[in-house]
């Protein structure tokens, strides 16, 4: 067990590209929601257990080098999928009038909170990430037609690179963002990020544009 308690480098360096072309890189392949992670435990490709024990302001981003044998001629470095981003955009917005912000704001979080996905605010942006399909996620965006907001998708390590630690914990980290993996249904699932995606208009709920957000379906009691 190999203890990696701070960051060598990253690949792109021009010292480790150097030592690259004379060592075989050994990938440390981790999923979305464990590359938020300063702690963990995990193999690489080659069986090399390693524990990541970083500082709590830290994370791994794709392509740090976290382990080096000159001697075998070893590079461990991490490799990170990270999915995109949805941003949203709400530089402007504070020169409208009062009513114009609260309405605004309110259709946002609600549309979001609607679907259950997760988001970070940061200064004047929002950032949701991928929970279903993205295809899915910007007819969601164009059905509300959110007035006063602009929206793009972006890499998600590009969006990562802006965050603190905390903040890309809160993103990527959360429990929409890692498809369900703890239930072992997958296709369940899947089917119930479309179904959510589908039927936002039908719905009757209340949500949070900062963190996770909950939907309550109200039904109406006995008639006297």
């Amino acid at each position: 067990m190999i203890l990696v308690e701070h960051k060598l480098g990253h690949l792109g360096d021009p010292l480790w590209q150097e030592r690259a072309r004379h060592a075989r890189i050994d990938p440390l392949v981790l999923e979305q929601w464990e590359a938020p992670k300063s702690r963990l435990r995990k193999a690489s490709e080659s069986g090399i257990e390693l524990a990541v024990s970083l500082p709590r302001a830290e994370h791994l981003h794709d392509g740090d080098v976290l382990h080096y044998n000159a001697a075998r001629g070893l590079i461990v470095v991490a490799r990170i999928a990270l999915k995109d981003v949805l941003v949203i955009e709400l530089e402007g917005l504070e020169r409208l009038a009062p009513h114009e912000i609260l309405r605004a704001c309110f259709e946002l979080g609600h549309g979001l909170g609607n679907q259950h996905w997760p988001a970070v605010i940061k200064g004047s942006t929002v950032y949701v990430p991928l929970s279903v399909d993205q295809k899915v996620m910007a007819s969601v965006m164009r059905t509300h037609a959110f007035a006063h907001v602009k929206t793009r998708f972006a890499p998600g390590e590009e969006v990562a690179a802006k965050l603190d630690a905390k903040e890309v914990r809160l993103l990527f980290a959360g429990a929409d963002a890692t498809p369900h993996h703890h239930h072992g249904d997958h296709a369940g699932a899947h089917a119930h990020d479309q179904h959510e995606a589908h039927h936002h208009a039908h719905e009757h709920d209340h949500g949070h544009a900062n963190g996770h957000a909950h939907t309550h379906h109200h039904r109406p009691g006995p008639v006297a």
